[in-house]
């Protein structure tokens, strides 16, 4: 319990810290992505705004009076060596929706048969900007027509990816320090809980010893007072407390059993369905005597590896269950089918199903007493039945069937 506890405990934390440098990531990737394509559009439109080229003759050098102080160069993603350093390319359109020119100078990879194929595929698209390729573009009128500018892309993309490579890395490096302190502190953070559990543990076992020797007594007292003064109510109910007292006894014992981790099963190929048939059938009389049908489909053919002696106390846990919540003159079906996974379900009528707390019926000693009217029940089967099932590594859920039928469906 304890080390699923642990696991448990690390699985959240890891959840958690992954999420958050996923969604730390993401908002960095996007906030770079939002700033690439900011720059990238105002160079398109500077293009846009000379015409094809940028304001001024990029092939001749600014005059050094005009460029600006170097501190103040700093916080400008357009400087004067912008120019030098675009490679772009723009085509126009008359209104016609012919090619009127080119401008493919300031680049040298894009030939104008290029040009135009990439202006001619994008000029009918609803966006005024986008990227194609490498390549981010504009769309803009003109007085003569249309024009589409094409801005290289290609070094911001490639400095983005390394940007985010780099950020990347440093996130994951975080992260893996970060679960290697949570794997570190978890046996810490479980701690208060391990000393709690093995307390309880330990008074479990303590009471056990304590309570099953003034319980032998008792019964056999009582055996002897029979013998004495024979037969009556009285001795009747001291007995059959003293049976149930000693039954609730060895349930915690078994349940703390079931809890202690490394506890090996004898795993074997048990006949699970003869096994559930048997068990139904052992249930059968007890569910007559207190008007009750029973009704079973089970597929007999079916095998299943795991401890034959406690797959045979979950079964009668479930039928023992089942016939104490029954209404009386009502139905309990057991089914048992094979499909990805073997599947057993026991279902019984319960006319105050909807009252139920389906979450809380495998919580140890709950017996809510508007919802679990039960006689002689300790609250302590269906927790068992849970360690039993989790033991085999499968599932164990209850489910309201209908308005007043309650079911337990059991998947190994």
């Amino acid at each position: 319990m304890i080390y699923r506890l642990q696991r448990k405990f690390i699985l959240i934390c890891t959840v958690s810290v992954l999420t958050v440098i996923a969604l730390v990531f993401g908002v960095i990737l996007v906030l770079n992505i939002s700033s690439m394509n900011r720059n990238m559009d105002m160079l398109a439109d500077r293009v846009s705004e000379g015409g094809g080229r940028f304001p001024g003759s990029m092939t001749e050098k600014p005059h050094p009076d005009k460029i600006p102080p170097r501190n103040e160069q700093n916080f400008e993603f357009i400087t004067p060596e912008t120019p030098f350093s675009t490679r772009h390319f723009t085509v126009f359109f008359d209104k016609q929706g012919e090619v009127a020119r080119t401008n493919t100078e300031s680049i040298y990879s894009i030939t104008e048969e290029t040009a135009i194929e990439y202006a001619e595929s994008v000029i009918d698209d609803q966006d005024a900007r986008g990227w194609i390729d490498n390549y981010r573009y504009k769309v803009f009128s003109t007085d003569m027509g249309t024009g589409v500018v094409f801005v290289d892309g290609s070094m911001s993309r490639s400095s983005l990816m390394q940007s985010m490579t780099i950020a990347g890395l440093v996130l994951l490096g975080c992260a893996a320090l970060m679960l290697i302190l949570i794997f570190l502190l978890s046996k810490k953070a479980v701690k208060p809980i391990a000393e709690s559990y093995e307390k309880q543990k330990q008074f479990i076992t303590d009471a056990n010893h304590e309570l099953k020797t003034p319980l032998t007594l008792i019964l056999a007292n009582l055996d002897i007072a029979e013998a004495e003064l024979g037969k009556n109510e009285w001795l009747d109910d001291i007995r059959s407390e003293g049976h149930r007292m000693t039954e609730l006894v060895n349930q915690l014992v078994a349940l703390s059993r079931m809890d202690e981790e490394g506890q090996p099963l004898n795993m074997t190929d048990v006949a699970l369905g003869e096994l559930v048939a048997d068990t139904v059938a052992e249930f059968e009389p007890l569910a007559k005597e207190r008007g009750k049908t029973l009704i079973s489909n089970i597929d007999k053919a079916i095998y299943y590896c795991g401890d034959e002696a406690l797959l045979h106390r979950l079964v009668g846990i479930l039928m023992d269950n089942a016939i104490k919540y029954c209404d009386q003159g009502g139905e309990i079906t057991v089914n048992l089918h094979r499909g990805r996974r073997t599947v057993l379900t026991v279902e019984n009528t319960y006319a105050a199903v909807g009252e139920l707390e389906l979450n809380r019926l495998f919580d140890r000693f709950y017996r809510a007493d508007k919802a679990r009217k039960f006689t002689g029940g300790y609250g302590v089967g269906l927790s068992m039945a849970k360690a039993i099932v989790e033991k085999h590594k499968g599932e164990i859920t209850a489910y309201k069937k209908d308005a007043t039928h309650i079911g337990f469906k059991i998947v190994l």
